[in-house]
């Protein structure tokens, strides 16, 4: 037992240590085109069988070294693999594009194994929750899956409503090509928010596709090939789409996230999908972000009582009702045998005079700010890629600008409880037909902190549906949540054209995100009547 799974085991409350481990580190595994992936083998010491854990990662082996020591000590096998051109693996690494092939391989290689007893767990958070999407067709009969902050489909994640999830690829690439060279600095500049300071210069270069020198000193061979082939090309899609994996064959799956990570909805979307297959998923769900301490210490404890339930038959700890979710502003967990849970009772607040949120409004004004993309509307906090950052923060530095738009709700008399997805109405014109609207949904304090919630974003072109009058009737889903707003708080609503870097800005000119360089101010008014939002009301027991 080293002292980093002690600490896991105690942080996580795990159950008791069954055995010994065995660490066989560096196996070179050949690949179906040459190419060795390095791997590490943990093996129980004590007497067999035991079902085995496959993890496959882009990040190092030694960062999960703690994890899969503590699933081995708990009678698993625990094979761990650096993707290959990550860490010591050879090879290019060309994000998705080589998982499933190197996936199968990898499979064939541990069923070949003599301790290899037919039984096989997936799990990990984010690219190694993809990773698992990719062979999720080829598992043995008696397999299990636990998939986090993740997805079978990445599409929608880097180009969310048509606009380019700059933040995340420009951190992530830091992230990539940082542990690969200097493991240990990466990992001091992950606490130090040199990541986020890094991000935030090199999103401010023109055009966007030299902006890869500027995060990590070079160019980057995927980032490159992305602008060039990625954008608008379903051909590009189709072959790391792995959505059409999920069948009534896909194995047990236990789905973890949180409220604000940038990978919700379309996890959502799988789930979704099982369920509609005649899965029983389970489901969790916290007010976490991305890189959240629980989320990539593996949730260990629920994905060992998961794993033990579905490859050892032993349900012991494993919870009565599949769904399990955090209600943020009660600062509650509540389970439920579905997701979302039954239909909620809509409730509709409309933009009102005076910048009011009201459920009966009536007002048939207007308002107007420019969006200057030479100075973009900036991102504070929400559904990022973030080290330092992400997750609810204290909105009053955004609400204050020029190019932002806040209506606000009367104080509650009693709680309000959302659990979903709300659903955005926006009537809106502008000067220019390339537009962005960015919607968020904040909770404000008897002190008048204000603290958001959700938020979501829809880009207009020129191909859009417009009005007689050259205005857009939009509408467009927040992202995810389960929030209750206490009695004397208020709701708040943010529209703006921007979230930089969230987002990549809009420069109004139509030309396309890899080679803009001139940047047009646009001109926006928001229409009272014809704006507001859905909330999804639910009452808890």
């Amino acid at each position: 037992m080293s002292l980093s799974s002690l600490y896991l085991a105690w942080v996580e409350d795990l159950p008791p240590r069954l055995n010994g481990v065995k660490k066989t580190r560096g196996l070179s595994l050949v690949m179906n085109d040459g190419v060795i992936l390095k791997t590490d083998h943990y093996a129980p010491r004590a007497d067999g069988p035991h079902p085995t854990i496959l993890m496959r990662l882009p990040y190092g082996r030694r960062g999960f070294s703690a994890i899969c020591e503590a699933y081995a000590e708990r009678g698993f096998h625990v094979v761990i693999q650096a993707c290959r051109g990550t860490e010591r693996s050879g090879g290019e690494f060309d994000p998705f594009a080589n998982e499933r092939a190197d996936g199968l391989a990898t499979l064939k290689w541990i069923k070949d194994q003599d301790w290899f007893d037919g039984r096989i767990g997936l799990t990990g958070p984010s690219y190694l929750g993809y990773a698992q999407w990719a062979i999720s067709d080829a598992l043995p009969p008696v397999a299990a899956m636990a998939t986090k902050v993740t997805t079978s489909n990445f599409r929608p994640v880097v180009f969310p409503s048509g606009a380019f999830h700059l933040n995340l690829w420009l951190s992530w690439v830091q992230v990539i090509e940082g542990l690969r060279s200097r493991p240990l600095a990466t990992a001091a500049r992950m606490f130090s928010g040199d990541i986020e300071r890094r991000t935030d210069r090199a999103a401010a270069v023109l055009p966007l596709i030299e902006a890869d020198k500027i995060a990590v000193g070079h160019k980057i061979g995927f980032w490159r090939h992305w602008f060039n082939h990625a954008i608008g090309n379903d051909d590009f899609w189709k072959e790391i789409d792995h959505s059409h994996r999920l069948s009534k064959t896909t194995p047990p799956v236990h789905f973890i996230s949180g409220w604000y990570d940038f990978m919700l909805d379309p996890l959502l979307a799988d789930y979704q999908r099982l369920v509609e297959l005649g899965h029983q998923p389970f489901l969790t769900i916290g007010t976490w972000f991305h890189i959240a301490e629980e989320l990539q210490r593996d949730n260990l404890r629920e994905t060992l009582i998961w794993m033990r339930a579905k490859l050892l038959g032993d349900t012991a700890g494993l919870r009565k009702n599949p769904v399990r979710i955090h209600v943020s502003g009660e600062n509650e967990w509540h389970e439920f045998d579905r997701y979302p849970p039954g239909p909620p009772s809509p409730l509709n607040l409309n933009l009102g005079a005076n910048k009011q949120l009201l459920e009966n409004s009536g007002s048939t004004g207007s308002d107007q700010y420019r969006y200057d993309p030479n100075e973009p509307t900036p991102n504070l906090g929400g559904a990022i890629f973030a080290f330092t950052g992400a997750g609810a923060q204290d909105n009053s530095p955004l609400e204050t600008r020029p190019d932002v738009l806040t209506y606000t709700g009367p104080v509650l008399l009693k709680p309000l409880t959302i659990i979903g997805q709300c659903q955005v109405r926006l009537h809106a014109r502008a000067s220019l037909p390339h537009a962005d609207f960015f919607v968020r949904l904040s909770d404000v304090d008897p002190n008048g902190l204000s603290t958001n919630i959700c938020d979501g974003l829809l880009r207009v072109t020129p191909e859009t549906k417009a009005e007689a009058d050259g205005s857009w009737a939009l509408t467009f889903p927040l992202h995810a949540t389960a929030h209750s707003f206490r009695a004397g708080h208020r709701l708040r609503l943010l529209i703006a054209s921007g979230a930089h870097p969230r987002y990549a800005r809009n420069p109004g000119t139509g030309e396309p995100i890899s080679t803009a360089t001139t940047l047009l101010a646009n001109d926006i008014e928001i229409f009272h009547e014809g704006t507001g939002i859905t909330l999804p009301i639910h009452e808890l027991i």
